[in-house]
């Protein structure tokens, strides 16, 4: 790759992330009072997407340390969000589920976000539309390259 290219490749980069950090913030700030936090939709996001899974995996997933999590584990439980139940393979370890609260609260944020997110792009042309979606999943891929 000439130095041209490489230049190219990280202000194009530079500009992705910029625009990434940019509407994360504003639609954090867009969330309701009382919303789960950050920490909290992470954990039943990646319940949702994975299934039942081990408080080791869900770390491991979400890039945390181990105590930054436990209290959420357990704030999530408490509130009816989570259960745990042992796992059938290894009788020591216990698995998260989300029950079917988790996953309304799940949905009722989510869905909050997205609606802001439809309305602000209602003003882009069908184009820029297509354009952002293909951003989106692309993104995704990106977020599942080591």
């Amino acid at each position: 790759m000439t130095d041209d290219e490489q230049r190219r490749h990280l202000d194009a980069a530079a500009g992705l992330r910029q625009g990434a950090m940019r509407l994360t913030r504003r639609m954090r700030a867009v969330r309701s009072p009382g919303a789960l936090s950050g920490n909290k939709l992470g954990v039943l996001s990646h319940l949702f997407r994975q299934g039942p899974s081990t408080a080791s995996e869900v770390v491991a997933a979400e890039h945390q340390q181990p105590q930054s999590l436990t209290r959420v584990f357990a704030e999530l439980e408490a509130d009816g969000l989570i259960s745990r139940e042992r796992d059938e393979r290894d009788r020591r370890q216990h698995i998260l589920v989300l029950t079917g609260q988790g996953r309304a609260a799940l949905t009722r944020d989510v869905g909050e976000r997205d609606a802001w997110l439809a309305s602000a792009m209602a003003g882009l042309s069908e184009t820029e539309r297509e354009v952002l979606y293909l951003a989106g999943k692309l993104m995704d891929q990106l977020a599942d390259t080591n």
